[in-house]
């Protein structure tokens, strides 16, 4: 295969794919669009079908007419008979014959519409069928798109929720850090602040009872005056 060939050929089915695509991107349009050019055609089919039936009716008339005319001109050379006219009656013969080729001429013409007929309502029957079907089949794939395109979107939500969710708690996570340096810092200041000023030294001799305190000297005051009391 030339390299002009393959070209081609790559063009082709570059240009298949894209056909491909653009159909199944419009599968559901299409499908409808098939169901109503079904529909428009079945209507043409039944208007056939009723210029059919009508001409088979019409024919139904013609061939009660020729049996009608047959049978009123059998009456007509019998009475040409009676009366000893072999001629006329001769003469009416022959116009009963014409009358039963016509006869069957008609008859021939009725079996072909007859058989017209119903060929073309199985027809009609079976395509009316098959569009039902397929208005039910265009529901259910129209309501399935539906839903899947509904959970998609949530699906897409809950992806975008979760990755705002995620984010919201590094952004919580930041602040609490932030917020616990800020205290460490405080703390760390206040510590400094205490050795500083002898408040850290004067907590621990504290703690250990040395130095006392106003309130302890006023204790051991009150207790003094109390033992000189009950002395």
């Amino acid at each position: 295969m030339g390299i002009l060939s393959k070209i081609f050929t790559a063009i082709r089915g570059g240009a298949r794919e894209v056909g491909e695509t653009i159909v199944d991107a419009n599968a559901l349009r299409i499908f409808e669009q098939e169901i109503a050019d079904a529909k428009n055609a079945l209507n043409k089919a039944k208007g056939s079908l009723t210029e059919v039936m009508a001409k088979e009716m019409q024919t139904k008339r013609k061939i009660t007419a020729v049996e009608n005319n047959i049978a009123e001109h059998e009456g007509f050379a019998g009475e040409a008979l009676n009366k000893g006219d072999e001629a006329l009656a001769l003469e009416i013969a022959e116009k009963i014959g014409e009358f039963e080729v016509e006869l069957a001429e008609q008859q021939a013409i009725l079996s072909t519409f007859v058989g017209s007929v119903k060929a073309l309502k199985q027809q009609v029957k079976q395509a009316e069928k098959s569009i039902k079907e397929n208005q039910r089949q265009l529901v259910m794939v129209k309501t399935t798109d539906s839903v899947q395109k509904a959970t998609m979107a949530v699906n897409d939500n809950l992806v975008n929720n979760n990755s705002t969710m995620s984010s919201a708690k590094e952004s919580l996570d930041r602040i609490k850090k932030r917020q616990q340096d800020r205290q460490d810092q405080m703390a760390a200041s206040q510590e400094l602040y205490d050795q500083d000023t002898g408040a850290d030294l004067k907590a621990k001799m504290a703690d250990a009872g040395i130095g006392g305190s106003p309130k302890a000297k006023s204790d051991d005051i009150l207790a003094r005056i109390r033992a000189k009391q009950s002395s």
